[in-house]
């Protein structure tokens, strides 16, 4: 099978890391990629937003199956322009990811499912977020309705700041307040059924002990040793399949993973919101624990024929990803600064490290290109045991002025 990816960041490396250990996986391309999926894979640049270009190169390279990793790639209809040229497509087509990329869209489809969400407004206007904030009242939950890369919702208890977000976005969601933790699930689907993945969770706050904004994520673990008895059943049952089968009634049947975000409250468990591809960083924690050949079930999913019952492999233990960020993310990171020491890091018995925001610099050097640079990912028979062996490397790496959270799966290693 010829695999060819889009996507440039951590997410996209751990995919393609799970991908080159598929041994179905002949051949693996990724455009743009990074200089950390180039050690694995053959880098193409381009644009992979562009429906043209990307059809223009999985023809020329006769590609197999085409795997999206970020949202705005769906949005721009690359899924759609891919199937129509009749290359097996993982990724929802442009209508079924408005499941993201319109939060109100995704309400609607709850609606329509009876899928268990907070109760919400959208709004338009001033007068109708005020109205709303004074509904629900505080912690005031104010989402934007578009794509905002994990940035677009504030949770506060500062009215000013949450009608100042409200204002800057312009069309928004505000909902009531969800108590208790999230978790993050992805399910596979093929249009019809869907597999579930682990359960995850992760870090959206740019400081230890969810201090500072929000941000695309600062780390992430598995598994949840905290988790209700019979999550994922649920889930599976009272969410993603009635999405699944809802989008399927609207003849926008969904093709991809469905990222479901979840708050399990003192009244059951929630939906937060809906992701149309994999969350980052779950899915560098999540793919690394599964030993089923991820290809393979890609492909099932593109070409339909994923079967509702597959019993997937899962290696013992645990792992745990730390974000390594640039000085200033997530408001404006600084770009160019040298990384070094990710060799002593890799050197970390059950440790590596994924690629999310970096480019070649000068001289050979590794320089920082994002905000989030990269994901040190630690491995162990349990949290306790991961959690050290990530922070062990990250603690190798020199970006000057960057940051990281030290408390990520702390509470769930000391349960």
């Amino acid at each position: 099978m010829r695999v060819l990816v889009l996507g440039s960041g951590g997410r996209e490396h751990a995919l393609a890391r799970a991908l080159h250990r598929d041994p179905a996986v002949t051949a693996l391309h990724c455009a743009p990629g990074n200089p950390g999926t180039a050690e694995i894979a053959d880098n193409h640049q381009l644009d992979p937003c562009d429906p043209t270009a990307v059809v223009e190169l999985a023809g020329r390279l006769g590609i197999e199956l085409v795997v999206v990793g970020p949202e705005a790639v769906l949005v721009a209809g690359v899924g759609d322009a891919v199937r129509k040229a009749g290359i097996p497509c993982f990724g929802p087509d442009k209508e079924a990811a408005r499941i993201e990329a319109s939060k109100a869209f995704a309400k609607e489809i709850m609606a329509a499912a009876g899928v268990p969400t907070a109760d919400s407004r959208v709004c338009e206007t001033t007068m109708q977020v005020e109205e709303a904030l004074d509904a629900f009242g505080a912690p005031y939950v104010v989402k934007d309705d578009g794509l905002a890369a994990g940035k677009g919702v504030v949770v506060t208890r500062d009215r000013d700041v949450a009608a100042a977000h409200a204002a800057a976005c312009g069309r928004v969601v505000i909902e009531e307040y969800l108590d208790g933790p999230e978790v993050s699930l992805f399910a596979l689907c093929d249009g019809q059924d869907a597999v579930p993945l682990l359960p995850a969770q992760d870090f959206k706050r740019a400081y230890d002990d969810d201090e500072g904004p929000n941000t695309g994520g600062m780390g992430a673990y598995t598994p949840l040793p905290w988790a209700p008895a019979g999550l994922v059943d649920e889930v599976m049952s009272s969410v993603v399949q009635p999405v699944v089968d809802e989008l399927r009634r609207r003849e926008t049947p969904y093709v991809g993973v469905l990222y479901a975000g979840l708050a399990i409250t003192s009244k059951g468990v929630r939906v937060i919101e809906f992701n149309a591809r994999f969350g980052d960083p779950e899915t560098q924690v999540v793919l690394d624990r599964l030993a089923t050949p991820l290809g393979v079930l890609l492909q099932s999913c593109a070409i339909g024929g994923l079967d509702p019952a597959a019993d997937l492999e899962w290696r013992p233990g645990s792992a745990v990803t730390v974000v390594v960020a640039a000085e200033g993310y997530p408001a404006a990171p600084v770009k160019g600064g040298e990384i070094t020491g990710l060799d002593e890091a890799a050197a970390v018995d059950g440790a590596y490290v994924l690629h999310a925001g970096t480019k070649p610099g000068a001289e050979g050097r590794l320089v920082a290109a994002g905000g989030r640079v990269l994901n040190v990912v630690g491995t162990g028979p349990d949290l306790a045991a991961a959690r050290a062996t990530a922070y062990e490397a990250a603690a190798k790496i020199s970006l000057p002025g960057s940051h990281h959270r030290t408390d990520i799966a702390r509470t769930a290693a000391q349960a």
